[in-house]
């Protein structure tokens, strides 16, 4: 009975820290994703979204990006007066898809 306790809560506890792991991997390989098709001439740089984007944002402060390799979208992260604002952005032509 204890060792099925010990082993229940060890996959508690492991869990997040594969969670945290797998969601680092994911990370990483958007970035790959995202260098490899900058690249080969498939999408623009993040410094040439960030160069169409930020100058429209009105003296939001940026907090950085995220990359869909799939959607090939750029997600730029703002905050203006207490409130996050996020820019998706097409990444192969350079045309803001939304803002909210």
């Amino acid at each position: 009975m204890k060792g099925a306790a010990l082993l229940t809560l060890s996959m508690i506890l492991l869990s997040p820290i594969s969670a945290t792991h797998i969601h680092a991997m994911d990370r990483q390989s958007d970035q790959n994703q995202a260098r490899n098709q900058m690249k080969s001439g498939k999408v623009k740089s993040l410094r040439e979204i960030e160069g169409i984007v930020i100058p429209r944002m009105g003296g939001a402060e940026y907090l950085g990006p995220e990359y869909d390799s799939i959607a090939q979208v750029y997600r730029l992260k703002f905050i203006d007066k207490g409130r996050v604002i996020f820019v998706d952005v097409d990444a192969r032509t350079g045309q803001i898809l939304q803002r909210r």
